[in-house]
C-alpha cells in the first residue's frame, strides 16, 4: 500500500501535534489513503459478510470531522456478489442511536429491505441484524442507512452484482465512482435552518449588480417584468438547490476535489466507470472533456449503448459508462452541480501523479416558464421570460421555453381540450409517451397544496434539464434509454394511478398529494402480479428523484417493448413521468423522494402489495 502524499501543514495547525496526525492518518478510509491502482482493492464477497456501523474521525480536504461509516471507510467497502448466490450479511450497530442498512434497488423480501418503521424495527445500539437473501439480478447498485441523518453522515457504499450469463459489456478494467456531498453540519441542523428560511444556503440570489446589468442589457420592460413575476410568486428564479456548496463539499470516492482521486489506464483500454450518485441533496452533471462516454447501464440494468458527452443524474441513480482513452495523457472526470455552485473532480491517467486542467465553470441558469408550468398567453409578448431564456442559453442550456413555443405555436393553438382527451391524445401522437401533450391542471385537491400550482404539466423526457443542452455537447436524455432486452412483462397497463409531488418551498414542507407522510392515513395499494401505470406529476418548481423499493419501474419513454427499467426516476419541475410496474413481492414497500431532506420533511409513502 502506498500512502497518498498530502499536505500536513493545515492539519498540524488544526490539531497542533504531529503525533496526533499520525494516529489520525491510520484511521482514514483506504479509498483516501491508497494509491489509485489499489484504491478499490479489498472488495468484500462470499456467502457471509460482516459489516459494522460506527463513528470515526476523518479529514475532508484540510478540515477534521467525525463520520458515521461502514467498516470504518468513507465510502464503505465495495460488496461484490453474483447473480443467483445466497448471501448472509451480519450488520452490527456500534452507534449510540438506532441504525439500518437498505440494499438500494435490490429485489428481496420486504423484511430484508431495511426501512425502519416499514419493513423492520431498525438495529438498536450494540445489536446485530442478519440480512439473508438470494441475489436475483445483476448490475451496479449501492447500500446505505435508511435512518435519519446517517446517509449524509457517511453510511453508504457500492454494491456490484455480477451476471450469471456472460456480460454483454466488454471492458478491460473498471472503477466505481461514488459522488457524494459532505457537510460539516448535521442533517437535522441543516433541516432546521431550511425550515426557518428555505433559501438559507442559496448564496446565488440575484443582486443589485445583476439587476443593473440586466437593465442595461435587456431594457427596463423585460427586466422589470421578470423580477416582478418572481416577486408576485414569492419565489426566486435562482431557486435551483436547497443545499449548495455553501454547506457542502462534493466528494469523489470520499475525496475532496483537491485530493484528486485517480484511476489508471493504458491507452486503448476500454474502461468501465460505474457512477453512483449517493448525494443526499445534489444533482450532478458529469463529463470527461476529450472523451466520449458510452452509457451501457442505467440503475443496474443493461441498455442499448448510447454515446454522450455529458449526463445528469440525481440522488440514488446510477449509470455505467465505457470510455476508451487512446492518448498518453490525463483526463479530468468533472462533476458539476445543477446549481453550478460547486463541483468535484477526479482523473483518469496512464501514470500516478498526473492531472488534467479543469473545464471552464458555467454560470448558474435561471428558472423559466417551463419550470413554473406556465402557458404562453395567446398573442402576448413575454419579454421577462425571454430574459431568462437568453441567460440559460449563455449558461449552456437550450432555450426550452422558446423551443416549446415554436414547436406548439401556442399563439395559434385552439382552446385546450378536456384533460382526459389530452391524455388520450398523448399516447396516440407522441410515441406512446403519456402526458407528452400539455395536461391542464385540475382543481387543487391537495390539502396543504403547493406554494403555486402549475397551469399545465407535460412529459419532457427529451429535455436534458435546466442549464443543459445548448452547448453543442450531446447530453443524455431519458428518451435515449432503451433496454438491451425486453422486460419479462410487456403487457399494457390494466390500471392507472396518479400521484402528485407537492410542497411549499417557502416553508420547506414536502409532500405527496398535498399530505406529509404523517398525515397519510392509507398506503398506496398495488395488487400482486398486476400491470399498472403510475404517473408522477411534479407540481413543484424543483427536481425530485422518486425511488420505489421492492420492484423495478419501466420508464414509459416511447421505446415500445424496450422500456428501460429503473429503481429511481428523475422528475423535472412541472413534469409528468409515467412508469409501468408489475409488483412481484407481497408486503409493505417504501416510496419516496431520494433527496433526503425532502423525504424527512414528508415526501414519503408506503406502497402495500397484496
Amino acid at each position: 500500500m502506498n500512502p497518498k502524499k498530502v499536505s500536513r501543514r493545515p492539519v498540524l495547525k488544526a490539531i497542533g501535534a504531529a503525533g496526533t496526525l499520525a494516529v489520525l492518518e491510520t484511521l482514514l478510509p483506504p479509498w483516501s489513503r491508497l494509491a489509485a491502482a489499489e484504491a478499490q482493492a479489498g472488495e468484500l464477497s462470499g456467502g457471509t459478510i460482516d459489516l459494522t456501523i460506527s463513528e470515526i474521525p476523518i479529514r475532508i480536504g484540510d478540515r477534521l470531522a467525525t463520520a458515521k461509516t461502514i467498516n470504518g471507510m468513507l465510502p464503505g467497502p465495495i460488496i461484490r456478489l453474483r447473480e443467483g448466490q445466497e448471501v448472509t450479511l451480519n450488520v452490527t450497530n456500534r452507534l449510540k442511536e438506532s441504525s439500518s442498512i437498505h440494499w438500494h434497488g435490490v429485489l428481496l423480501p420486504p423484511e430484508m429491505d431495511g426501512v425502519p418503521g416499514v419493513s423492520f424495527a431498525g438495529i438498536k445500539p450494540g445489536e446485530t441484524f442478519v440480512y439473508k437473501f438470494r441475489i436475483k439480478q445483476y448490475g451496479t447498485y449501492w447500500y446505505h442507512s435508511h435512518s435519519p441523518g446517517q446517509e449524509q453522515a457517511g453510511v453508504y457504499a457500492p454494491l456490484i452484482l455480477d451476471p450469471i450469463k456472460p456480460d454483454p459489456v466488454k471492458y478491460d478494467r473498471e472503477y466505481v465512482v461514488v459522488l457524494s456531498d459532505w457537510s460539516f453540519q448535521s442533517e437535522s441542523a441543516m433541516l432546521s435552518r431550511l425550515k426557518k428560511r428555505a433559501g438559507y444556503f442559496n448564496f446565488q440570489s440575484r443582486t443589485l449588480g445583476e439587476l443593473t446589468s440586466d437593465l442595461a442589457e435587456y431594457g427596463a420592460k423585460a427586466t422589470v417584468d421578470n423580477y416582478a413575476m418572481w416577486a408576485r410568486m414569492r419565489m426566486e428564479a435562482t431557486d435551483l438547490a436547497d443545499a449548495t456548496a455553501n454547506v457542502y463539499t462534493y466528494l469523489m470516492n470520499g475525496l475532496a476535489p483537491e485530493s484528486n482521486w485517480t484511476g489508471l489506464f493504458s491507452p486503448g483500454e476500454r474502461v468501465r466507470l460505474r457512477f453512483i450518485n449517493v448525494g443526499a441533496m445534489t444533482f450532478h452533471d458529469v463529463r470527461i472533456p476529450g472523451l466520449k462516454m458510452t452509457i451501457v447501464q442505467a440503475d443496474g440494468q443493461n441498455v442499448q449503448p448510447v454515446d454522450v458527452d455529458e449526463f445528469r443524474f440525481g440522488p440514488a441513480e446510477t449509470y455505467d459508462v465505457i470510455v476508451t482513452p487512446t492518448e498518453d495523457r490525463a483526463y479530468t472526470i468533472f462533476s458539476e452541480t445543477l446549481d453550478r455552485s460547486g463541483y468535484t473532480r477526479g482523473t483518469l491517467a496512464p501514470r500516478p501523479g498526473m492531472a488534467a486542467p479543469l473545464p471552464e465553470r458555467r454560470p448558474r441558469p435561471l428558472r423559466t416558464m417551463t419550470d413554473m408550468g406556465m402557458e404562453m398567453p395567446e398573442g402576448k409578448e413575454m419579454p421577462g421570460m425571454k430574459l431568462a431564456m437568453d441567460k440559460n442559453r449563455k449558461a449552456g442550456g437550450k432555450m426550452a421555453d422558446m423551443d416549446m413555443m415554436q414547436g406548439h405555436d401556442h399563439g395559434k393553438m385552439p382552446a385546450a381540450p378536456p384533460q382526459h382527451d389530452m391524455q388520450k391524445m398523448a399516447g396516440m401522437v407522441h410515441g406512446e409517451i403519456p402526458g407528452a401533450m400539455p395536461v391542464q391542471h385540475g382543481p387543487d385537491m391537495h390539502g396543504i397544496g403547493n406554494q403555486t400550482i402549475p397551469q399545465v404539466t407535460r412529459a419532457r423526457l427529451d429535455d436534458p434539464g435546466i442549464g443543459l443542452g445548448g452547448s453543442g455537447r450531446k447530453v443524455l436524455v431519458y428518451t435515449d434509454l432503451k433496454a438491451l432486452e425486453p422486460f419479462e412483462d410487456t403487457r399494457q397497463p390494466e390500471r392507472e394511478l396518479e400521484i402528485h409531488l407537492t410542497g411549499h418551498m417557502e416553508r420547506f414542507i414536502w409532500s405527496l398529494d398535498g399530505k406529509k407522510y404523517s398525515q397519510a392515513n392509507e398506503p398506496v395499494r398495488f395488487r400482486l402480479g398486476e400491470r399498472l401505470r403510475w404517473t408522477f406529476v411534479n407540481d413543484t418548481m424543483m427536481e425530485h428523484t422518486m425511488h420505489l423499493h421492492g420492484m423495478f419501474m419501466q420508464l414509459e419513454n416511447g421505446a415500445g417493448d424496450l422500456l428501460p427499467s429503473k429503481h429511481t426516476v428523475l422528475v423535472k419541475p412541472t413534469e409528468r413521468v409515467s412508469v409501468a410496474i408489475t409488483p412481484i413481492e407481497r408486503g409493505p414497500w417504501a416510496f419516496h423522494c431520494h433527496l433526503v431532506m425532502h423525504m424527512e420533511s414528508g415526501m414519503f409513502r408506503v406502497v402495500l402489495v397484496s
